[in-house]
């Protein structure tokens, strides 16, 4: 898996600053208008909303997204070149739930000239997961829940683009119905891992909500952000969990620096317990364009395959 090399990346004072005199600028060129004899520029954040907007605005939408594969949103810095993409853009779509970290902030400013939606904004807050009072982002990892981010969009392009809104409100149904085959799908495949062997471990916390929809234990090295640090406790305790219950697989992420999970490998070996490395989930962010992988669905039935894969 490729990964993003490092950028340069402006201060966020920089990034206040420029995106005001960018909204200024927009402001009198009228460029936050919806067009009406084109397609609709529109910025994504993450491959995974910009996979939902291509797939409920279809050819009325041009779609750009910020964070490609293998890139990690929470530690990612916006560039002076992603302001320019989000202030040309006539919409614009991100996950919420501060996966983006210090970028939110710039994105609400920018809502004050153009029309800004964060997908997971509407969710109904009883269904999400929570970590030391911080809501867990990650909420595409239940197909279900990710269906509510579909209609989110959707709602946003028609309100937008009202004269649409029916192809819109099509196109999201089909997907959804789309949606709805892949969520039986994994609760399906995961139910055919053995009771025993139904655990998840990941370098950080990010399938907790795919735990929560399709009943498999998840475990941790990391916090709900890979922004927060491990040390050599956090990777014991792993280590004692896959020891004593016989474990015999663990997962590296493609968008997470693979020495978390291989630490563990090693110190499983140590003590005298056998464990390989099941395959390569997507996790914060999906694969390759042109892949299957690089869909939201392709992305998830990859992800069930390989668990199955291995554990089974």
């Amino acid at each position: 898996m490729k990964r993003t090399h490092a950028r340069r990346a402006i201060p966020l004072f920089c990034l206040f600053l420029l995106s005001s005199l960018l909204l200024s600028a927009c402001g009198t060129q009228g460029e936050s208008s919806i067009p009406q004899d084109r397609p609709i520029e529109v910025t994504a954040t993450t491959g995974m909303v910009g996979d939902i907007v291509k797939n409920v605005g279809g050819d009325r939408v041009k779609v750009t997204t910020l964070m490609g594969p293998g890139v990690d949103p929470h530690l990612y810095k916006a560039s002076q070149g992603d302001i320019n993409k989000l202030n040309h853009a006539n919409m614009i779509f991100y996950n919420g739930l501060h996966l983006e970290g210090k970028m939110t902030d710039i994105l609400k400013k920018i809502g004050e000239e153009k029309p800004v939606t964060a997908v997971a904004d509407d969710i109904d807050k009883s269904r999400l997961l929570t970590s030391s009072g911080q809501a867990d982002p990650h909420i595409w990892f239940d197909v279900n829940l990710w269906m509510e981010a579909v209609t989110n969009a959707e709602k946003a392009l028609a309100k937008a683009d009202p004269k649409h809104r029916a192809d819109y409100e099509k196109r999201a149904e089909n997907y959804i119905s789309k949606l709805e085959h892949l969520d039986r799908y994994a609760k399906k495949e995961i139910q055919s891992i053995p009771d025993e062997r139904r655990v998840l471990v990941t370098a950080h916390d990010a399938f907790g909500y795919f735990g929560q929809a399709y009943d498999i234990e998840v475990v941790g090295l990391q916090g709900l952000s890979t922004a927060s640090e491990y040390g050599l406790r956090d990777v014991q305790r792993i280590v004692n969990l896959l020891t004593e219950r016989k474990i015999k697989a663990v997962f590296v992420e493609s968008s997470v620096p693979k020495r978390s999970i291989q630490a563990v490998v090693k110190g499983t070996e140590k003590k005298g317990h056998s464990i390989q490395i099941g395959g390569e989930l997507f996790s914060d962010a999906m694969g390759e364009a042109g892949t299957k992988e690089g869909t939201y669905i392709g992305m998830v039935r990859h992800n069930v395959d390989t668990i199955v894969s291995a554990l089974k």
